[in-house]
C-alpha cells in the first residue's frame, strides 16, 4: 500500500478570528487538497469565548482532523496526543479505501472481525511510526497570547523530541499570525532538523489581531509550493492524502 507523505497543519489559538477569509472555509480547502487541520484551543483559567470554542471545532471538522480545548498547562502533552491521533486517523481513512477497494461496498476497519481488525491497526500503527510526516505548525501570536506563548514553547519543544523518536521522515515548519509586518509570518523553513525549534523561540512575541482565516490560506499555498518544487525536481507529481470520515 503505497502511503505518501502525510501533512498536517497544526494550529494552536484561544479563540476567534476577526480578521480576513472564514477560517472554517480554508480549512474545507485544505481537506480537499490531502492536508488535515489540527486545532488546539488554548484555555486560561477556564476561560473561553464561546464563539471561539465553536470556531476551534468547526476548523478542525472541515479539515478532517481532531481539535482539543485545554488549559495552558496540559499543552505539551495535547500537542503529542492531538498530532499521533491525527496520523493514526488519516492512515485509518486510507487503509478504508483500500478496504473498499478490495472488498466493495462501504466497508471500512470497524466492520471486520476483531481479529482481523487488530491485524490492520498493527499496521496502522506502523505506518504511524515509519511514514513520511510533514508538520505545518501555527501558532496565534495575538495579544490575547501573551500569557500562554512561554506554554507554546515548551509544547512545540517536547513535540520536536517526540517526533525525533519516529523512525519515519519528519519535515516542519513554523508559522506565526500576526506577523510584524503582514498578517502572517514564517519563522521556520520545512527543516528535518528538530532542535532547530529553539532557534525561533526569541522570535515568538504577542500582539494585534487574529487572521485565523488568511493564516491558512498563507499555509496551503506554502505546502502547494513545496509539492511544486518537489515535482519539479523528481518528475513525479506526488498524491497527498486525503481524509475519508
Amino acid at each position: 500500500m503505497k502511503t505518501g507523505t502525510l501533512r498536517q497543519i497544526l494550529l494552536i489559538t484561544d479563540g476567534c478570528s476577526n480578521q480576513g477569509e472564514d477560517p472554517v472555509a480554508m480549512s474545507a480547502l485544505a481537506k480537499e487538497q490531502g492536508i488535515t487541520i489540527n486545532v488546539i484551543g488554548v484555555m486560561e483559567q477556564d476561560v473561553i469565548d464561546e464563539q471561539g470554542l465553536k470556531e476551534i471545532e468547526e476548523i478542525a471538522l472541515a479539515g478532517g482532523g481532531v481539535s482539543q480545548v485545554v488549559y495552558a498547562q496540559q499543552l505539551t502533552q495535547t500537542v503529542q496526543m492531538v498530532t499521533r491521533k491525527a496520523m493514526t486517523q488519516t492512515l485509518q481513512g486510507v487503509v478504508n479505501r483500500e478496504l473498499q477497494q478490495i472488498l466493495g461496498g462501504s466497508q471500512t476497519v470497524e466492520d471486520l472481525p476483531p481479529e482481523k481488525r487488530g491485524e490492520i491497526m498493527e499496521v496502522v500503527d506502523e505506518l504511524g511510526e515509519t511514514a513520511e510526516l510533514e508538520v505545518l505548525i501555527l501558532v496565534d501570536t495575538s495579544a490575547s497570547m501573551k500569557h500562554k506563548l512561554p506554554t507554546v514553547k515548551e509544547a512545540l519543544l517536547d513535540l520536536s523530541l517526540s517526533l525525533n523518536a519516529r523512525t519515519g521522515d519528519n519535515h516542519f515548519a513554523v508559522f506565526v499570525f500576526p506577523g510584524k509586518k503582514n498578517d502572517v509570518e514564517k519563522l521556520l523553513d520545512w527543516t528535518p532538523r528538530l532542535g532547530s525549534l529553539s532557534s525561533i523561540f526569541p522570535k515568538l512575541t504577542s500582539g494585534g489581531i487574529t487572521p485565523t482565516g488568511p493564516a491558512v490560506r498563507e499555509a496551503l499555498s506554502y505546502f502547494k509550493n513545496k509539492r511544486s518544487l518537489r515535482s519539479l525536481l523528481s518528475g513525479d507529481d506526488e498524491p497527498f492524502f486525503e481524509e475519508s470520515i
